[in-house]
């Protein structure tokens, strides 16, 4: 078992889809397929809708699937190297970062020589509409024409307030677009895109939806991706002539990530079985619930305060115990096929368990056996008294 924010542990039946099949020409009509269902599980709540055509009443209305190759944070990038304009047009965005992936989106901007800025918040913190909103107003003169966030920020497991941002960005300034990593959130936790004011969200194929790696998808305004999707500063990572391909030919501009496209139709079958991403995030919610009992008990207490804390990736801090050494907690878990997540604060030692992934509430109660069980053999003292973030040193940095 993998015991991480994806790519987690897959059904067998998504990972023995036949392979004679990627040659099929339905495999060519299948992404359509994909596209659409994608669409769907963003419209559980009816508001997701392919778009109309154009008329007077319905200009442009509804959101597009581009399906993209890559890991996420290629399809994160791509999104931000293609749709914000550079300096000389008037391009400037408000990266808003509590953890390592909104760090990385502003890295992207760097290196593309955006006009950015970023409102940067503690790990252990997450963003408020007052300081969005401040931050906007007090622009020096130079209008933000973007803001980008993470929705989970898996760094501590923080869940940001998406929808309440987005509307707030709307009501200042209905032309700033809203771009959201959902990586670790869709697929489990609904999003009202209209009613959020959502212009891309990205997300990806193996974490909530339980496929395996090889692509991720946009889900965007037509009219924002048509207005705005001429900026691009790459070839293959250009998200207007991907979506053109894909709506002339349905295929990718470049060699397409094949056997993941098939796990994925498999993935979304078993997606819309367990009831879409309300029955996904009720299994996931019984997984850290049952998970975060069980550490109580043996001392160890969620970084995070409750009100921050999502259901998709738990972290500790580590025992405040001489007996204590985490390579060897982690390679005696490992031994017992069990993988956890090294931690990735900066500013605390810590471990992290992901509790997505085809993982269920009699697995949670293995791994809290087992971890019980390595503690006692490594003499660690419990209930476990825990290291507290100012008395944390940075051993695990190159370990993360």
């Amino acid at each position: 078992r993998v015991w991480v924010p994806g790519p987690g542990f897959a059904l067998v039946l998504v990972l023995s889809c036949p392979a004679e099949r990627v040659a099929h020409p339905s495999c060519w009509d299948s992404r359509r397929c994909l596209r659409d269902s994608i669409r769907r599980v963003a419209g559980r709540r009816g508001v997701c809708r392919r778009p109309r055509p154009p008329t007077s009443s319905h200009p442009k209305a509804g959101f597009e699937c581009v399906l993209q190759q890559g890991s996420g944070t290629f399809v994160v990038e791509s999104v931000v190297s293609s749709v914000v304009p550079p300096p000389s047009k008037g391009g400037r965005i408000l990266v808003v970062s509590n953890g390592a992936y909104g760090v990385r989106m502003a890295k992207m901007c760097q290196t593309h020589g955006m006009d950015y800025e970023v409102l940067q918040y503690d790990e252990t913190s997450g963003p408020t509409v007052e300081d969005v909103v401040g931050r906007l107003r007090d622009s020096q003169g130079r209008r933000y024409t973007h803001v980008g966030v993470v929705h989970h920020e898996t760094t501590a497991g923080t869940l940001n307030p998406i929808e309440p941002i987005g509307r707030a960005i709307r009501e200042f300034d209905r032309d700033i677009s809203f771009i959201v990593d959902s990586m670790s959130g869709f697929g489990a936790y609904s999003v009202d895109l209209q009613a959020a004011n959502v212009h891309y969200l990205v997300s990806s194929a193996n974490k909530n939806l339980e496929g395996v790696p090889g692509f991720g998808f946009i889900l965007c305004s037509r009219e924002r991706l048509q207005r705005e999707g001429a900026n691009a500063r790459s070839v293959s990572l250009d998200v207007l002539e991907q979506w053109q391909a894909m709506e002339g030919n349905g295929q990718f501009r470049f060699t397409p990530p094949t056997h993941a496209l098939l796990a994925f139709q498999q993935a979304l079958l078993e997606h819309e079985a367990e009831g879409g991403s309300e029955g996904r995030l009720a299994r996931y919610t019984a997984n850290f619930t049952t998970l975060k009992a069980g550490m109580a008990q043996m001392g160890f207490h969620p970084y995070l305060a409750e009100d921050k804390q999502g259901v998709i990736i738990t972290t500790f801090l580590f025992p405040d115990d001489p007996n204590f050494r985490f390579e060897t907690f982690y390679s005696r878990l490992s031994d017992r096929g069990m993988v956890i997540y090294p931690g990735k604060l900066t500013k605390a030692d810590c471990f992290r368990i992901g509790t997505i992934g085809r993982l269920f509430p009699h697995d949670v109660t293995n791994l809290l056996a087992a971890v019980r069980e390595i503690l006692e053999d490594m003499s660690v003292a419990l209930p476990v008294r825990q290291v507290t973030p100012a008395a944390a040193s940075s051993v695990l940095r190159s370990f993360a």
